[in-house]
């Protein structure tokens, strides 16, 4: 995939591409969830930044929504993205 991942600032996203069944599927993630979720106590953090660094767990978030029938594109909230222990039965 040639589009690396980017903040929008219009809509104060990260936008981003997951590959899956080998097809790229577009995703976004607000700055203010991935503040919540992953640097809850820090201030004006980069949320592209905190997005490259969580990336694996961000992309799980988007191929767990898409096997629960979102479709594209695909817009993570905070509940989403949170620890896999409180995330109950899948």
């Amino acid at each position: 995939m040639s589009d690396a991942p980017f903040f929008h600032e219009s809509s104060a996203t990260v936008r981003f591409w997951v590959m899956c069944d080998g097809t790229p599927v577009g995703a976004s993630v607000s700055r203010e969830a991935l503040h919540h979720r992953y640097r809850p106590g820090s201030r004006d953090e980069d949320p592209l930044e905190t997005y490259l660094a969580n990336a694996a767990d961000i992309e799980a978030a988007v191929r767990r929504r898409l096997a629960q029938g979102s479709r594209e594109p695909v817009m993570l909230r905070e509940y989403d993205l949170r620890a896999p222990d409180a995330q109950g039965p899948a």
